[in-house]
């Protein structure tokens, strides 16, 4: 009987010498005349470990890492294909202490399954939420949703849950489902780690939803920097296809329901739903206005339900488990888990599945372990590229949209970016409102003309130029973004902006005393 090893196929893995331990450890392996079975399963998100690879052993998965080509032959001469121990070792995986914290629902198969096998998805609990969902019906599929409380992991927040019904219960033949995932958010990888490691769960959450509001087709706009999730996503579709869980009678019931990869142009604005619809229909990537609603009037003018992948990928364990056993999960309104990036400076970066209510504090100094740097933390961005700065003042901040709100800040995809005492933010600021300039779509004024304006306030600032009247002017000028834009790109601009003239002035030249009287 062959041993089975796993090395992970994730592009993150593959970026630090994945594809290298393969090649030396098939050749090792060849040459001892040892026979094993390869499985490229995705990675269980533990990037200061990667490329982590496990064997197969009576005890369970036993993991090693990180793990480069030249190890591989003291790995085979330590006994690594029984589990043996080994400096590389990190024992059994599933009780990694980073791993056994977490509460991982959405990403429960991520790093565990073949990712392109239909089967192994299947003896995973895979395809029990779809199940579910046909034998409820369209209606009560819904209602499931809403009470689990699940809310748009995209950013904004919005129940999916009414979103569906708004789509189900407009009386029209045609509606669609697009899953977006554009994923351009600095220090985020929960989309491309789904499309890559557990392609099937998001397929069975576009078909679920499917099922939910009527929709016959599906769209998923995969950014074009993601090669390998396109490879495996697409891939996955043909396999499913070929097994009936797409097309005329998904999964042998009355319902049908394809899928459509589109891929996207690398713009970040197509990020934004109505542009990405925009993008869909082969147009310019520009910002629809609202009203109406993707739900009333959306891809190709009919009704569609546009979800982030976090979304959709959830819609499976809630059908499989019942809404009460995910509403379970979370504080407040935030219901359920939360696919937390943790990237930047930071000592342990990689994918923390957690439910919400996890302080900032402890996701940047206990699970994180502080800077890489060994540097003492001075910021953290959440929500992305447009998400406020939070200083350590702030770590007291629950993991929850109301609280981050409440305080000025934005969840957002989740990806939490941690910089050192070194960092300017003054800096850090410009980049924001450069990145807003270049990004912009150019439809509305605020967005693209204020941003361009924002630079050069901003350098004037730095310079020491009639600072007070300056810094009166950004602030005018933000204000005017946040609430005069057409979409998030201009509208959001304003959070790192102001979170870092509030909470670090002086990086902007402000003396104490001036602080004091402005």
């Amino acid at each position: 009987m062959s041993v089975r090893i796993y090395i992970p196929r994730d592009a993150a893995s593959i970026a630090v010498g994945a594809e290298e331990v393969l090649a030396a450890l098939t050749a090792a392996l060849e040459q001892r005349g040892v026979q094993a079975e390869i499985v490229r399963n995705g990675s269980r998100g533990l990037f200061w470990l990667e490329p982590m690879i496990e064997v197969a052993t009576p005890r369970g998965r036993v993991a090693y890492g990180p793990v480069s080509a030249k190890d591989v032959e003291g790995l085979l001469d330590a006994g690594f294909l029984d589990g043996a121990n080994h400096k590389l070792c990190l024992g059994v995986a599933d009780e990694i202490p980073w791993l056994k914290r977490q509460t991982r629902l959405t990403f429960a198969r991520c790093g565990v399954t073949d990712p392109l096998s239909l089967d192994d998805y299947r003896a995973h609990g895979g395809l029990k939420g779809i199940e579910k969902a046909i034998a409820l019906g369209p209606e009560a599929t819904v209602e499931e949703v809403i009470q689990s409380g699940l809310r748009g992991r995209g950013g904004a927040g919005f129940p999916t849950g009414i979103k569906l019904r708004t789509v189900a219960q407009t009386p029209v033949p045609q509606k669609y489902i697009v899953c977006n995932a554009d994923e351009g958010d600095s220090g985020t990888f929960a989309d491309r780690m789904i499309l890559e490691g557990d392609p099937f769960v998001l397929i069975e959450g576009m078909a679920i939803a499917g099922i939910a509001t009527g929709a016959t087709k599906g769209y998923i706009y995969i950014r074009s920097e993601y090669p390998h999730g396109i490879a495996a996503f697409e891939a996955a579709v043909k396999t499913a296809r070929k097994s009936g869980l797409l097309g005329s009678h998904v999964a042998d019931s009355a319902y049908s329901f394809d899928i459509e990869v589109r891929v996207g142009a690398g713009v970040y604005v197509c990020g934004e739903e109505t542009s990405l619809l925009e993008s869909i229909e082969g147009k310019r990537g520009e910002v629809r206005a609202k009203p109406p609603l993707p739900a009333h009037q959306g891809l190709f003018g009919k009704p569609t339900a546009i979800n982030n992948v976090l979304s959709l990928a959830t819609l499976p364990v809630i059908l499989a488990e019942g809404a009460q056993h995910y509403k379970n999960f979370g504080m407040g309104r935030s219901r359920g888990t939360m696919p937390i990036q943790l990237a930047g400076n930071i000592k342990h970066g990689g994918l923390y599945e957690t439910a919400f209510g996890v302080t900032l504090g402890e996701l940047v100094d206990e699970i994180g372990g502080g800077t890489a740097s060994g540097r003492p933390v001075r910021a953290v961005q959440v929500g992305g590229p447009l998400g406020a700065y939070f200083p350590r003042a702030l770590f007291d901040t629950p993991f929850d949209y109301e609280a981050f709100a409440a305080r000025d800040g934005l969840i957002g995809h989740g990806g939490v970016v941690v910089f050192d005492d070194t960092v300017n933010m003054a800096k850090q600021v410009r980049f924001a409102m450069e990145f807003c300039a270049i990004e912009s779509c150019g439809k509305c004024t605020p967005c693209r003309i204020g941003s361009t304006r924002g630079v050069e306030t901003i350098d004037r600032i730095v310079r020491g130029e009639n600072h007070a009247a300056n810094l009166e002017v950004l602030e005018d000028l933000c204000n005017t973004m946040k609430f005069g834009s057409l979409c998030a790109l201009g509208g959001f601009t304003p959070y790192p902006v102001m979170s870092a003239l509030t909470h670090f002035p002086e990086d902007f030249g402000t003396p104490p005393r001036l602080q004091a009287a402005e």
